[in-house]
Formats: structure tokens, sequence, C-alpha cells
């Protein structure tokens, strides 16, 4: 039976995977009853191998081919996790549990890969092996990290490593990727002032952080504006500054939390410079008290030259020579995926998820529809890079 025909034959039972863990979403590592799901599946369908716990709760399933003369291992990652949304939808399988919802598709991602788990597992048309990477916390909590801390890239053996997103708005059936830095480095600052309080009447017995506070989200602008070349690309962006409770009085302290995107080490390294430097220079000036929190989080999403070609002619090849575009501008945006991508070569591609709410939306859907086309994308990818001899 042709592939197309394999796989349509796959998506009922697929579709009705991704609704079932669309209605139960579990966020961050605490995804024991996806995780569970996915290892008994697997076995279920004869996958060589099955290990749970990695990084907690990650999940690996190994598929061997039918030759093993290429000793190429390849793999493929799928995030489990949701997020902390209220679901504002009236779907038959919305979210059952109040505060959690698979916002950003993570749901279609686990389930794509399971079914084309399944289709490898069953025809194994292929000569080389087939890594099945099942994450969790990728919305914060850096679970591709903890995988890779396990020992996961040389536990199985990996060579290069793939991953996928869908995007909405983009037309199921397409494709989006590019070379180079996709996605950004995102890093968080939090920074609490301490002057002296007192009485809103007399400021001048007092040192007002406020004041201090405001006079920093102005200057931490000028990291972007005045410090980085304007062809690079920068975000600063204060999320938050809280100080004070009461209309008479002059807080004690101050608290500033913000973001930063950088898509390259070289303005990664500016921003964390010149905001320390700016922090300390208007701190030491107010004769304010301060502690900068700097957290380096999920480094620059890079695509590998070599894979992105690849898979580019993968998606030409199966899914015809208009349905992928590679032009597309990088996004701030960020993904933990980045980390597998500094311990091994590969790339990481968006597919299409039709006219639906935007990522992290209360009324987001995964569409069925791009089910088939991901698991399409999943084997092709594993036959093609792997093709069985004779």
């Amino acid at each position: 039976m042709p592939k197309s025909e394999l796989i349509a034959a796959l998506a009922p039972e697929i579709t009705a995977l991704r609704r079932d863990f669309h209605r139960h979403p579990e966020l961050m590592y605490d995804v024991h009853r996806t995780a569970g799901i996915v290892a008994d599946k697997l076995k279920a369908w004869g996958v060589d191998e099955v290990v749970t716990g990695i990084g907690q709760t990650g999940v690996v399933g190994v598929i061997k081919g039918k030759g093993q003369g290429s000793g190429k291992v390849i793999a493929m990652r799928a995030d489990m996790d949701a997020l902390p949304i209220h679901e504002q939808t009236n779907l038959e399988h919305r979210s059952t549990v109040p505060g959690k919802m698979h916002a950003c598709g993570h749901d279609g991602h686990t389930a794509m890969l399971l079914g084309a788990a399944k289709y490898l597992a069953d025809t194994r048309d292929f000569d080389g092996t087939a890594v099945l990477i099942f994450q969790p916390a990728e919305e914060g909590g850096a679970g591709a990290k903890a995988m890779l801390d396990d020992g996961m890239m040389t536990r199985f053996g990996v060579q290069e490593v793939y991953g996928m997103h869908n995007r909405p708005g983009l037309e199921v059936g397409r494709f989006e990727i590019r070379k180079g830095p996709a996605m950004a480095a995102a890093d968080r600052i939090h920074i609490k002032i301490e002057g002296k309080g007192g009485h809103a009447a007399a400021p001048h017995h007092v040192n007002d952080p406020i004041v201090a506070a405001c006079q920093l989200v102005t200057a931490l602008q000028t990291v972007s504006s005045r410090n980085a070349d304007p062809l690079d690309s920068i975000v600063v962006s204060v999320t938050a500054l809280n100080a004070g409770e009461a209309f008479n009085v002059i807080p004690q302290t101050a608290e500033i939390k913000g973001s930063v995107r950088t898509l390259t080490p070289k303005m990664r390294e500016l921003a964390q410079k010149r905001i320390t430097e700016i922090t300390a220079g208007l701190m030491a000036a107010y004769g304010m008290k301060y502690d900068l929190e700097y957290h380096l989080g999920y480094p620059v999403t890079f695509n590998h030259a070599g894979q992105t070609d690849f898979v580019t002619s993968v998606t030409k090849e199966v899914f015809g020579s208009d349905a992928i575009t590679t032009d597309v501008p990088p996004t701030m945006g960020s993904e933990d995926f980045s980390y597998m991508l500094e311990e091994r070569p590969g790339a990481f591609i968006n597919i299409g998820n039709g006219d639906s709410a935007g990522l992290h939306h209360p009324a987001y859907e995964f569409n069925d529809a791009a089910i088939p086309v991901g698991v399409t994308y999943w084997a092709s990818l594993v036959e093609i890079a792997m093709p069985q001899r004779g």
C-alpha cells in the first residue's frame, strides 16, 4: 500500500490521540499522563526500544530500519507540555483542566510524531536508526537541556536532530524554514532597587526608588537604540515595574523585570554588558542599593546549513516545489530545541496550521488537517535520509 494510503489510514487514530492530549493538558515536567500514553503506544506498536524518565519525564523511542548498513542515526523531537492558560473555546475536546490548555499545539506535535512512529515501526523501509524524542517542559522549563544533561544524544548515538512547530496563518500543507538564526535567544532580567521610604509630603527626607526605577526603564531602551548596530536584532522589554501600595507613602523598594531577545552571541554579550553597566551607573547616581539577576535562558535556535538544505529538498520532493518558503525572516520568539541544535547538526521547520488563532491565545486550536502532513514529513525525512539499499 502506498505511503499516502497508509498514513491516511492512521489519521483517525492519531487525531483521537491528539484530542485526548488536548482534553488533559499538563504543564512543564508534570506530563506523566501524556508521557505514559506515549510510552505505552510506542511499546504496543513494536518500537525496538522505549526509554522513559529522560530529563525527568521525557520519552525516547528507537526504531531500527530493515537495513543497518549505513550506520546513520537521526532523531526527531516533539514537545509534550501545555500552558497555564484558561481555554476559551466550545470544542467538544476542550481542556478539562481549569487554567491549563494546549495553546501552542504541542498536543499536535506529539501526535504527529507518534503517527510517524507507528508508520516507521510498521514499514521499516529505511537503512539506519530513527530516534523519536518526546520532550517535557519546552514552555520555559528547558526540558530539552534536561534530556541532554541526561546524556540522551550519546546514549542513543544521535548524529542529526530535527524539530517541527506549527504556525498559525500558514496554509496547511506548506512549510517555512531559514538557514542560520531562526529564533532568538531569550534572557531575563530581575532588578531589585532599595532606596529610603517615607512620607509622600516630604520627598526631601527620602530617596525615592520609583524615580530611579523609571529612569532605569528609559535608559535600558538605549541598549538597542544607541549601543547595538541598527542592522542587528535586539529587543529589551521591561515587562513589570512594581513599587509601593499607598497614595501617601514613598516606598522603600522597587522591582523591575524584563526580557532580552537577541539573534547572535555578539548581541547577547553586548546586551548583558550594557544592561549591567547602565544599572550600576544609574543606581550609583541615585544613591540606591540594587541587586541585578541576569538569567541566560534559551540560546539562539540556529539551523545548520546542510540539514536545512536537506529538509528543504525533502519537502519539495514530497509536497511540491512550491510547498516551502526558505527566505522567511527570523522571529524574536524562542525555542528550547536550540539546545539540541547546539549539540548536533539539524534544522527546525514550521508547518502550516491554517487560519487559527495565534499561539498562546486562549482560542487557539491545533488543526487536525495538518496531522497527515506532519506524519508524512517525518516519515519521508527518515526514508530519504536513510534510503533502503537494494
